[in-house]
């Protein structure tokens, strides 16, 4: 019999895991679903099978599930699944958790030490054929795309271990950009950078070292230069064994942004500095007449994390704000500037993929504009036109908590920002979850068709849609 999950506030609420893996093909549908919209809506996030081994658990380590909303002739179906990494089948077949938070030996079963540990919880992304979980600690994971069968790691080159959960797949080239950190070993200074063809070829792997061994979750790729945050939420091991947390904030060790040419190397990459600040996602980044200009939701302090001691963050500090980060290309100063653009906290930035890497007027976000909302819950979605300095939300009913947003265009020749925005809810006072589908022009209107589970979706990370062939 499996152990009950702890009192502890990862395990409660929409952020408890949900047991069943289950399917349904024609679900409810209150409005009226835009005819040309047709393919698969993926989501992944943290869904532990088994209750933790150690009081350090985190949410971001919990075994990955995959929910998938179908839409095709104006009809939505549904599957979830589990994402059955190693770590997943060897829990599952002993019938209790046997991994450490992190990896952590200290924690560990002895029976598994040293055995494959990823999680599979991050993101999910159709590319070179292949639709693949992923997380920033292993290679990704092949899942079949209509049923969500785990089909194990893919084979992509032998010198592809690590692997980010936030590639970037290029809109000109298809090729997918992707980068590791700690890719010599856990919490090790080596980061490693490459990219993958359109037929799933790696066609360029090299590797540096980074200033410290840092959580770098996601990174900067414009049309010409390819971008690395190295911020001080950092990685020890002789602090896991301690007893205290393997990844903490250490502000004194300031932030560290390289820079590279995409048509360059490694060896030539140019560091520059600033202050300490935490970045775990990137909107959008583009070159403008020698500088380098890129959008992020910037914290002060990193959220979610202890400091190096145990004690916990400045909840003032660990809210982010979308930032305009400039690096002047053509200045000798290894400084970059930092300005935020919008006063909201917010979160998980998407925007239209056709311009990812090229100036874009058009971004969409979770936020948060009630104070009371929890810390992880955001409460309305965002679109903010860059272009014209306006921003419109949309406002859930207090008690629910809205995900990331992602855009569909409604054509492939669509302008920029012209098509759907699909997000999916959580309706706190129902305990279940809806899948709302807005015109992405008009977020400050109803949703144009709501379509309602029996469940919930527990909160998760990442999404993306996949357009029928």
């Amino acid at each position: 019999m499996a152990n009950p999950f702890p009192d502890d506030p990862v395990f409660k609420g929409n952020f408890a895991p949900i047991v069943m893996e289950c399917e349904a093909t024609d679900l409810p549908v209150i409005g009226e679903l835009p005819k040309e919209l047709a393919g698969t809506l993926y989501r992944n996030g943290p869904n532990p099978q088994y209750a933790p081994r150690d009081r350090q658990h985190h949410w971001f380590i919990g075994d990955g599930m995959v929910h998938a909303f179908h839409i095709e002739d104006c009809k939505v179906g549904y599957r979830n699944r589990w994402v059955c990494t190693p770590k997943w089948q060897a829990e599952h077949q002993a019938g209790r958790a046997l991994f450490g938070s992190f990896g952590n030996p200290t924690t560990t079963d002895p029976s598994v030490l040293g055995q494959d540990d990823g999680v599979a919880n991050t993101n999910i992304v159709w590319h070179g054929r292949r639709l693949m979980a992923l997380e920033e600690a292993h290679r990704p994971f092949a899942l079949d795309p209509t049923t969500l069968a785990s089909l194990g790691y893919c084979d992509l080159d032998p010198r592809l271990g690590r692997f980010t959960a936030h590639p970037k797949i290029d809109p000109v080239t298809g090729e997918l950009v992707f980068f590791a950190y700690s890719a010599g070993g856990p919490l090790t200074l080596t980061m490693a950078f490459g990219t993958i063809d359109v037929g799933g070829r790696l066609t360029r792997f090299e590797t540096f070292r980074a200033p410290y061994s840092s959580m770098v979750h996601d990174f900067i790729v414009t049309r010409e230069h390819v971008l690395f945050p190295v911020l001080p939420l950092t990685g020890s091991m002789e602090r896991a064994k301690s007893g205290k947390p393997v990844f903490a904030w250490e502000p004194q060790k300031g932030s560290h942004v390289g820079v590279m040419r995409r048509d360059g190397t490694a060896a030539a990459m140019r560091w520059f500095h600033s202050e300490a600040c935490y970045v775990f996602h990137v909107l959008n980044a583009w070159d403008e007449k020698g500088c380098i200009i890129a959008d992020v939701m910037q914290y002060e302090a990193a959220p979610l994390f202890p400091s190096a001691d145990g004690k916990p963050g400045d909840p003032a500090k660990t809210q982010a704000h979308l930032c305009r980060w400039s690096f002047d290309l053509s200045s000798n100063s290894d400084a970059f500037t930092r300005q935020y653009i919008d006063d909201l906290s917010a979160e998980f930035p998407r925007l239209d993929e056709r311009f990812a890497g090229s100036p874009n007027r058009h971004g969409y976000y979770a936020c948060r504009k009630n104070g009371d909302s929890g810390a992880e819950m955001f409460d309305c979605l965002a679109h903010i036109d860059l272009a014209a300095g306006r921003r419109t939300l949309h406002e859930l009913p207090r008690g629910d908590a809205i995900s990331e947003p992602i855009f569909v265009p409604r054509g492939r020749d669509a302008a920029e920002g012209d098509g759907w925005l699909l997000a999916v809810a959580y309706r706190g006072t129902e305990r279940r979850s809806d899948l709302l589908i807005f015109d992405a022009q008009a977020l400050d209107r109803a949703p144009i068709a709501t379509v309602g589970l029996s469940h919930r979706i527990p909160f998760g990370f990442h999404g993306n849609w996949k357009p029928t062939d």
